[in-house]
């Protein structure tokens, strides 16, 4: 067997000392006669799996100690609901920047919970870039603001951490869905209410989803809130108030660790930039390629693509999975290519691709 150059959106790519040390422990973990999966969530082998999970998380983010890590289920699409269900604490907005699909489809959801504000919208110009704060027109009293700083569909990723300070407004929680970069950059926990992400593109398998949540906004949900979704009842219990996705958890943690062994957040930024100024760059000197993304707002992680002759394109899918390149083909809502390259994707994966493509446009222009 061969390993391939794994480049989906996610389900995506773990990294290979990760995943050989899982199989390497699947039938006996530690010394335990028993595989992560068949142990009981509040046994001592799982619950020690967990804190070390929580503890590694805590420090490569340098969570502040006022800030509350859950291991939760339902992935990003649950969060949209669980979130207002959560934090509007009895107000009657939530304020909304729509950057591309995902917030897009946050801010739809929201609305069965609450009155939804769009504070700023880049839909007009295609979803290609972010607004600057000082266009965001929040409302009189809103819940929380809410951002997605990376949007996985379209490659748009924040240039600046939200610092609603600037605009006067320092008391309104923002919340961040960083599923598809989480870890992959340094940021400022301390700038954000509640930071959420999905676990599958950056962190681990699917089925877990992250949650950072300052302490103060617990205890605000609604009394229709499920109690499994209530974040002050799970943080209460210490993500197991029901049980947890233990094998996600599991895998979580052994990435946590590698990311130490890497360096931690800052050195696995220097890379990403590295990487994604390599894909970048050669699609800018391409007259065959092109790149619609803003250049301030291009994502480091999630990079699309079209083929300026389009009905190149079945072709150019064909022929890079057979050189071994797979998983490039866009959203079906936006189209063309897309390369997903986060922490786990090696620079030498990414040199393969611009390689390929290279020798494709020679070929095929």
């Amino acid at each position: 067997m061969s390993r391939v150059w794994n480049f989906s959106a996610g389900p995506a790519a773990l990294p290979e000392e990760v995943l050989r040390q899982a199989a390497d422990e699947m039938l006996d973990w530690q010394g335990s006669g028993m595989g992560v999966m068949e142990m009981s969530h509040r046994g001592k082998e799982f619950t020690a799996i967990a804190a070390q999970a929580e503890a590694d998380l805590r420090e490569l983010l340098a969570v502040p100690a006022n800030y509350r890590i859950l291991f939760m289920q339902g992935g990003a699409i649950a969060a949209n609901a669980i979130i207002p269900m959560n934090l509007m604490g009895g107000k009657r907005v939530a304020d909304y920047v729509v950057t591309g699909a995902w917030s897009q489809k946050s801010q739809k959801e929201a609305r069965n919970y609450a009155e939804v504000n769009i504070a700023a919208s880049s839909e007009a110009g295609g979803f290609i870039t972010v607004p600057p704060m000082a266009e965001w027109k929040l409302s009189a009293d809103p819940a929380y603001v809410f951002t997605c700083t990376n949007e996985t569909i379209g490659g748009v990723e924040y240039p600046f951490e939200p610092d609603l300070a600037q605009v006067g407004r320092d008391e309104v929680p923002v919340v961040a869905d960083m599923s598809s970069h989480i870890l992959s950059r340094v940021i400022d926990v301390s700038r954000y209410g509640l930071i959420f992400g999905g676990a599958q593109k950056n962190i681990g398998p699917a089925g877990l989803t992250i949650v950072i949540v300052r302490e103060d906004l617990l205890g605000r949900a609604m009394p229709h809130c499920p109690s499994a979704f209530d974040f002050k009842t799970v943080a209460d219990n210490g993500s197991m108030y029901n049980t947890p996705p233990t094998y996600g958890i599991y895998i979580a943690g052994l990435v946590f660790q590698w990311l130490k062994r890497q360096g931690g957040v800052a050195a696995i930024e220097a890379r990403n930039v590295a990487k994604a100024g390599l894909l970048y760059g050669f699609l800018d000197a391409s007259d065959f390629y092109e790149n619609r993304i803003d250049p301030a707002c291009r994502s480091r992680m999630n990079v699309p693509f079209f083929l300026k002759d389009e009905r190149l394109n079945d072709t150019f899918l064909a022929e890079s999975r057979a050189a071994g390149l797979l998983q490039l083909k866009g959203h079906k809502s936006v189209g063309g290519m897309r390369a997903s390259i986060y922490n786990a994707m090696p620079l030498a994966g990414v040199q393969a691709l611009v390689d390929f493509m290279r020798d494709f446009a020679a070929r095929k222009a």
